[in-house]
């Protein structure tokens, strides 16, 4: 990723274009954490709801301000987790990231390259009527697919700290009802949002926050190769995008040959498929044998699982996919 700069035309000649560089990284992460942590001491959430479900509740999270009525209810601060995340801009920045976990959920948690099935709700702090205004700019109660990789890098790093859900029942209306799924939120300084390039709407700077509700994920292949893309995280930091095994310019998870020997990666592993029925135990797998993809059929309760086997023909510890000799 490169720095994005600003440009703001001015009321000179055609000539003169007045560009405003972005701010300093390591200040705007201070000043943006210390943003959301005033956020955080002076709100709460209706826990009291999750902790006591009405007949009708929507697991929804909803924010209100510590005052009046509510003087006396914990504040966030007191209820989220923290962990610490790099910047992916400058890497010599990082950032006490907060998140909130109101249901963990019960089924798999997503890995940072994997595609979950989530609702959402996306909001942004506001100074410019009050502190502590939220604006919402983006939302969806239809659960939506994403590619983790492709959204922002805050709401990433909330969402693999849930579970999913472990399953869902058919509705006669044709609609389903997810059972046992995560619910949270995720904090967000201006450093892992938009920075200085934000879509029309939201403020430059701006501290997100998204609520969101988990159903499902599934692991990530981006570049269809049948090696999920958790694994092409070679060195295992957590960041695909330094991962490039062949030198060509392209990290694995988006290169269709690996190791540039002119074999395509889905050539040089090995896929496997498995029937499960009802009672019977699930397939142990080879050392070097992971699982892709996982299917039951809701009337027959049938499990297909289908996995891939890391080949090494040679037996010299590198498998084929990533050995430019085999």
């Amino acid at each position: 990723m490169g720095l994005i700069f600003l440009t703001v035309l001015s009321c000179k000649s055609d000539d003169d274009v007045d560009v405003i560089p972005p701010r300093d990284r390591e200040q705007e992460a201070i000043d943006s954490t210390t943003e959301i942590e005033t956020y955080l001491a002076s709100h709460f959430y209706n826990y009291e709801e999750f902790d006591n479900p009405p007949a009708d509740f929507n697991f929804r999270i909803k924010f209100d301000t510590i005052a009046g009525d509510n003087a006396s209810k914990t504040p966030l601060m007191d209820q989220v987790s923290t962990k610490t995340v790099p910047d992916r801009v400058d890497e010599t920045v990082s950032y006490t990231f907060y998140y909130l976990t109101a249901i963990e959920g019960e089924g798999a948690s997503p890995n940072f390259p994997d595609v979950a099935t989530i609702t959402y709700e996306g909001t942004y702090l506001s100074n410019e009527s009050g502190f502590n205004n939220s604006d919402v700019f983006d939302s969806s109660v239809i659960p939506v697919r994403f590619d983790l990789t492709g959204i922002v890098p805050g709401l990433t790093d909330a969402l693999v700290e849930m579970k999913a859900s472990t399953g869902y029942v058919s509705n006669t209306d044709g609609t389903v009802t997810f059972q046992n799924y995560g619910v949270g939120a995720s904090f967000i300084p201006s450093g892992l949002g938009y920075y200085s390039n934000p879509p029309p709407g939201i403020p430059v700077y701006a501290q997100l926050i998204f609520t969101f509700q988990v159903y499902e994920t599934e692991l990530g292949d981006q570049d269809i190769d049948t090696v999920p893309s958790i694994y092409e995280d070679v060195n295992g930091d957590g960041d695909i995008l330094d991962d490039d095994t062949d030198l060509d310019g392209l990290p694995n998870f988006a290169d269709l040959d690996d190791d540039g020997d002119g074999r395509l990666t889905k050539n040089e592993v090995e896929e496997n498929i498995y029937t499960v029925n009802p009672g019977e135990n699930e397939p142990v797998l080879a050392e070097n044998e992971v699982e892709r993809k996982r299917e039951t059929d809701s009337d027959t309760m049938i499990t297909t699982i289908t996995t891939i086997t890391f080949t090494d023909s040679d037996s010299n510890g590198t498998p084929d996919y990533l050995d430019p000799e085999n």
